[in-house]
């Protein structure tokens, strides 16, 4: 048409092999791969396999209480958990996410909310480790990868001579 142009997708935009109704209430730690698609609620960690090109999508009658850890994560629902999203994380004008937010790679439309830290990962397989680490530890600590912040700031505000 018009002034429109084809573009690759960034994401994998197949089908979902998996789907949680809005009628259904899951407890306990979610493991998957290939597609999952959230319209009713997950009470517990959604976990990606290691090595796959996994997507997960809360859509915007899903709720997920716990942490998330996929490759490709596509929110317009509800999070009340810490997401770490290594390939692509797509925020929608519904989301709304209550717990710190570890990505490669962003989008966020207008009326999405966090409530929590963004922090920018460039090492996609440092955050599957990172999650893996803090399962079983208790206080999360900065990743060793993610210090980039600390030289930057010169205590003057940005404002050196």
């Amino acid at each position: 048409m018009l002034g429109k142009k084809k573009q690759k997708p960034r994401r994998p935009t197949g089908h979902f092999d998996t789907l949680i109704s809005s009628r259904t209430t899951v407890e306990g730690d979610v493991h998957f791969s290939g597609g999952l698609h959230v319209d009713g609620r997950i009470r517990g960690k959604v976990v990606a396999d290691e090595g796959t090109d996994a997507v997960l999508r809360v859509s915007e009658v899903g709720e997920v209480t716990g942490d998330i850890n996929a490759p490709h994560v596509i929110i317009n629902g509800t999070v009340n958990g810490d997401v770490y999203a290594s390939a692509h994380l797509d925020l929608a004008e519904k989301a709304a996410i209550n717990g710190s937010v570890y990505y490669n790679l962003i989008e966020m439309a207008m009326g999405a909310s966090v409530n929590g830290n963004l922090v920018h990962q460039r090492e996609p397989v440092g955050l599957l480790s990172q999650d893996a680490k803090s399962a079983g530890a208790g206080p999360k600590q900065a990743p060793a990868g993610d210090q980039t912040a600390e030289p930057e700031e010169s205590g003057d505000g940005g404002k050196s001579e």
